[in-house]
């Protein structure tokens, strides 16, 4: 992609871990100039999370791809005064720190505006700016908690559990992206910035749908249901002859007729009582029984090709293999290869999305070792010269 949307707009990133390095990654794919600052000692923590070899994790590749390494004290005066010179030649400037962090470090939103009076300020907390619980320590997994969803996931007999990714940290740097784009837009208008104050608790809330008008409404408490969706049936994940797991979602009225008479039972089709998803939803176990016996008697591929004949939504559940190997991935760009010093290459990363003009871009580079680029960046933006960077080093400043 030679014009990307993103491109002119630079981003000061002074996050850790997942939400705002994750909102910061988007902006990059997308052509901003995202400068990443880090501790000099360490940097991200996320560099060592996962960690099988070397001394940065390919999380920490994945998340962090396209953007320039700076390493900064931010405690220290020289640092705050770097920073907000760095600031002054933003457009954006990224944080997830706990509410009050930057404010302590002299970086809050008074200062960043003195040095840029439309920088648009994008922060990202468990609780938010505001409120009560402003000031509580939270990561992703307390997020899904008091957002609601966690009660959702899992077996209804078991405890309740989570999704294999740091869903809500996602999920906040989407929302962040969103909000730094509108402030983006809006500063066109009016010459203003903005803050942007996502919260990763309201950010999971967001993805409950009706969960909480329903309990207002007619009382009714969501419960965990496994595999199935409330309310939604027949669609659930079932086991074919070859021990591989299929997901089948055949809920919709005419989808579920075609569906039952692939199966062999055009009983069940035409049972009036199973017309609608209300009756069906009645019937689940029952549905799913039927369902079951028929995947158990055939391999994968011949259950996934006959519902792909009647028109009926299915897929196997991918593990990582899979996704490499999977030519539709392959079409459209989503696995990309690159390099990785000391393991052995090509190793396959997620593509970027969305696709914009039916053009898939291209990652420009993983997530960099730290401080690659702290000459670059304070020698071409602040015009540092090298004996000057050579003082910060040795001042631990850098």
């Amino acid at each position: 992609m030679s014009d990307r949307p993103m491109t002119g707009i630079r981003v000061l990133e002074l996050g850790n871990y997942i939400a705002a390095p994750t909102a910061g990654r988007l902006l990059a794919d997308f052509g901003a100039d995202v400068i990443k600052v880090e501790r000099p000692a360490g940097g991200d923590e996320l560099r060592r999370w996962r960690l099988a070899a070397g001394d940065t994790s390919l999380l920490y590749r994945t998340i962090n791809r396209g953007k320039r390494s700076v390493t900064l004290d931010l405690r220290t005066d020289a640092g705050r005064k770097i920073a907000l010179e760095l600031a002054a030649r933003c457009d954006v400037v990224l944080e997830n720190f706990r509410p009050g962090t930057l404010e302590r470090w002299g970086l809050g939103p008074d200062e960043l505006r003195a040095a840029k009076p439309d920088i648009v300020l994008v922060r990202i907390s468990a609780y938010g700016q505001s409120g009560p619980y402003r000031d509580r320590p939270g990561f992703g997994a307390i997020a899904e908690a008091v957002g609601g969803l966690r009660e959702l996931t899992g077996e209804p007999d078991r405890l309740p559990s989570r999704t294999g990714v740091s869903l809500a940290d996602s999920v906040a740097g989407l929302y962040a992206v969103i909000g730094a784009a509108m402030c983006l837009v809006r500063r066109e208008r009016s010459r203003e910035g903005g803050t942007v104050d996502v919260a990763l608790h309201e950010a999971v809330f967001s993805l409950t749908e009706s969960l909480l008008p329903d309990f207002e409404a007619h009382g009714r408490q969501r419960e965990r249901l496994g595999g199935r969706m409330e309310g939604v049936a027949p669609s659930n994940a079932y086991r074919c002859a070859d021990g591989r797991t299929v997901i089948i979602a055949g809920n919709g009225d005419a989808i579920f007729r075609r569906f039952m008479t692939v199966i062999g039972r055009p009983d069940l089709a035409e049972d009036p009582l199973l017309a609608t998803n209300d009756g069906r939803w009645a019937r689940r176990d029952e549905l799913d029984a039927a369902i079951g016996d028929w995947t158990g008697q055939h391999l994968v591929d011949t259950v996934l090709h006959s519902l792909e004949e009647a028109g009926v939504p299915a897929g196997r559940i991918y593990q990582a293999g899979d996704i490499a190997d999977d030519p539709q991935y392959r079409a459209r760009g989503m696995v990309q290869r690159f390099d990785v010093p000391g393991l052995p290459s090509p190793v396959g990363f997620p593509g970027v999305v969305p696709r914009i003009d039916d053009e898939t871009a291209e990652v420009r580079w993983l997530g960099p070792d730290l401080g690659a680029h702290t000459r670059e960046v304070l020698g071409g933006l602040l015009e540092l010269t090298d004996a000057q960077i050579d003082d910060l080093y040795a001042e631990e400043v850098l």
